[in-house]
């Protein structure tokens, strides 16, 4: 295999040394990807900070038209995009398309966007001055994703800041670049200038160390775990460098007696086995009131067991492979953690013996505290269902939790969705709706979470700086 080359100021560059993106549904070696030095970082760095003098001066409206050509040749290639996104992550090509759509969505929202980074006029105390509060693009912005949704959360972080007028050098994550190398190749297509989008990849400790050290690179958004972000705040001090920060989830799940127990069924279905449970916002934690409890596991049951897993291409697969093999022993681990200390396996909790990296879809029942899967993320279609006796106890234990990125409910008492709304602790609280993200309302996390918001017009916020301009008269 002849391996992929990097877009670096507006080139495609190849190197002596490479990475192997590996497909989890086989095991196999799916492709080679070049990889770049810290130099090569620095250079990339300093390519970005020339573009950023030009197209930081486009009106906002001529670069979102450049969003809206790079939209639509992402939507001419979407399909064979999307086959990439299932090979090297492993999710049911369905899944992908619909990661294809909401990037897509994403890149036209921020086109719109680009033309309304409003600042004010602010009334005057003094007879003699006036008031401007700008808004000015904070430079060349260095953007880390992950790899579980590995374009669509690339391209939260590219658009707005394109949009704003900032550079963007990506590092996408190296289980998963080809998807990445794919949109390169389309914003190459749209005529983008050159040095406005790069990609690196390499080792994550050496790009990271260029993307905090370099004076030059005036912001990092990531998404990744917490742990990474920590150590991105604790690198990140001695610059001040400003950092946007989507990290770790533990989302509970509260079903109410009143709920209509189908698309409570349903709703808790998607929440947590989208992706093969390989999100930060899946269903972690499973609430459901005591007089439904037996009649939810029933359904819930039957729901999971006749969920299709295998190989994203394989027909009704719902369930693909989780990445690697220290995915699925953590998850297998999580899953005997529970049972050890008194969880009832109802179905799953096995390796499928074929190549690969697959698991059972797994439902587990009467998880007790203290259970490993009601602590940590899984990151596996495994599903800790336990239950509640009022809605005092279920916001408690929905809120004991150091993370607070989503959450969710299912009820029809209109009071209740209030109190819901005041005291939940997370950034996104989906009612009776278990796809709650869309590109025009802010996304992010309340605790150890993250830092920032992505999408709506806050996404675009986290790219500008704001200015006093007072004028003597």
């Amino acid at each position: 295999m002849k391996p992929r080359p990097l877009l670096l100021g507006g080139k495609w560059i190849s190197t002596p040394s490479t990475l192997s993106v590996t497909n989890p549904a086989t095991g196999e070696s799916l492709a080679e990807v070049c990889t770049v030095s810290r130099d090569h970082v620095a250079t990339a760095i300093e390519t970005a900070h020339a573009a950023f003098e030009t197209w930081r001066e486009l009106p906002g409206l001529e670069r979102g038209n450049y969003l809206r050509k790079v939209a639509d040749v992402v939507e001419a290639r979407k399909e064979d995009i999307a086959r990439h996104i299932t090979q090297e992550n492993g999710k049911p090509f369905p899944q992908s398309l619909g990661e294809m759509a909401m990037t897509i969505d994403h890149l036209r929202w921020f086109a719109e966007e680009a033309r309304r980074v409003y600042g004010r006029i602010v009334p005057h105390q003094v007879e003699n001055k006036r008031h401007f509060v700008v808004k000015t693009p904070i430079g060349v912005v260095a953007a880390v994703s992950p790899w579980n949704f590995p374009l669509v959360l690339a391209v939260r972080k590219i658009a707005p800041a394109l949009a704003a007028g900032c550079p963007v050098v990506l590092k996408p994550a190296s289980a998963t670049p080809l998807c990445a190398l794919d949109f390169a190749e389309c914003v190459e297509e749209a005529g983008l200038p050159g040095g406005v989008f790069q990609v690196v990849a390499g080792k994550a400790s050496e790009i990271a160390a260029e993307f905090l050290g370099n004076p030059l690179c005036r912001k990092i958004t990531f998404t990744g775990s917490t742990e990474v972000g920590r150590s991105l705040i604790r690198n990140a001090a001695d610059s001040i460098k400003p950092l946007s920060l989507e990290l770790g989830g533990h989302a509970p799940v509260m079903i109410f007696a009143d709920c209509d127990l189908d698309r409570a069924v349903e709703g808790a279905a998607i929440t947590k086995f989208r992706n093969t449970g390989q999100s930060c916002i899946a269903a972690n934690r499973i609430f459901v009131e005591r007089p439904i409890y037996e009649d939810f596991l029933a359904r819930f049951e039957a729901r999971i067991k006749a969920m299709g897993t295998g190989e994203g291409f394989e027909d009704e697969v719902e369930v693909g492979p989780v990445i690697d093999e220290a995915g699925l022993t953590k998850a297998l681990e999580h899953i005997q953690d529970a049972v050890d200390k008194g969880a009832r396996l109802l179905s799953g909790g096995k390796r499928i013996q074929r190549a690969g990296y697959f698991l059972e879809p797994t439902l587990l029942a009467d998880v007790p505290e203290g259970a490993a899967c009601l602590v940590e993320e899984t990151f596996a279609p495994v599903a800790p269902v336990c239950s509640f006796d009022s809605e005092e106890e279920v916001i408690e234990r929905a809120n004991d939790s150091p993370y607070g990125l989503s959450a969710y409910a299912f009820t029809r008492d209109l009071n209740r969705v209030i109190r819901l709304m005041e005291r939940i602790e997370a950034g996104t609280l989906g009612i009776n709706d278990a796809v709650p993200t869309t590109s025009q309302c802010p996304f992010g996390g309340f605790k150890q979470s993250g830092w920032g918001r992505e999408l709506g017009m806050e996404g675009l916020e986290a790219f500008v700086e704001t200015k006093h301009v007072s004028i003597g008269l």
